[in-house]
């Protein structure tokens, strides 16, 4: 998760792509024809873990225009070979 978040702080698509679970990953994110938001900040609230599947909460700090924002979300992640990649996520 923190290395995700990482991911979107330094604008790097194509990391977040193969972290991205075949499943659900999108053909691409457009980060850069996008306002890039100012990072603020990350906090793991709870993570859950059973075998190749988990799940994580957490709250991501942000601006984007000069206002502040905040994105609640539980991630579900699964492994594979090893590595594990996003699968998708629920924002409150």
């Amino acid at each position: 998760m923190r290395s995700r978040y990482s991911g979107y702080v330094l604008g790097l698509e194509d990391y977040l792509l193969a972290t991205w679970h075949t499943s659900t990953r999108p053909v691409e994110l457009n980060l850069a024809t996008e306002a890039r938001p100012k990072w603020l900040g990350l906090e793991v609230k709870a993570r859950t873990q059973t075998d190749d599947a988990a799940t994580v909460e957490f709250v991501a700090r942000l601006k984007v225009g000069g206002r502040a924002q905040r994105m609640h979300e539980v991630s579900r992640f699964v492994r594979e070979d090893g590595r594990w990649y996003y699968v998708d996520g629920a924002v409150d």
